[in-house]
């Protein structure tokens, strides 16, 4: 019995001449799901492990906006580097905070009351991040500077 020749490296597979081919689409879509768009990484540059309000999950993003409100001050704040972090008035380890996550009109500074839910980190999961970050009082006697550029006095 002879066996069937196997078709080379360069040809198409074998089809039914009355079928044809399955269009697939992915990601499949479904309610709270996001289509992630990547920009090319630029040489040298290394993809950020960090989850923006962007690019966060859906199940991640509900199981934040359920959390519990928590309540800091502003321990720093860089606008240029997108991020700081917050020292919390419980205390403990302070908190990561990312650009995209700070409600209001106003630029964090040194010194603001914040108040925040937080959002595990991943991959690992041990760490914190804030999320929904709003400020409530502005540290009196410092410049504020709003998104769009404007300094003000408190």
């Amino acid at each position: 019995m002879a066996e069937p020749a196997l078709p080379s490296v360069g040809e198409p597979p074998l089809r039914s001449p009355r079928s044809e081919p399955h269009p697939l689409s992915f990601p499949i879509l479904r309610e709270g799901s996001r289509v992630w768009e990547r920009t090319p990484l630029h040489h040298g540059e290394l993809p950020s492990p960090l989850p923006t309000k962007r690019t966060r999950t859906f199940s991640a993003t509900m199981r934040a906006k359920s959390g519990t409100v928590y309540s800091g001050v502003c321990k720093n704040f860089s606008r240029s580097q997108g991020h700081g972090f917050i020292r919390p008035t419980h205390g403990g380890e302070d908190i990561f905070v990312h650009i995209s996550d700070v409600e209001g009109e106003y630029v964090p500074v040194e010194g603001d009351e914040v108040t925040y839910k937080v959002c595990p980190i991943p991959p690992k999961n041990q760490k914190l991040q804030a999320v929904e970050v709003t400020i409530t009082h502005l540290n009196p006697g410092t410049k504020h500077e709003t998104w769009s550029g404007q300094i003000i006095s408190s």
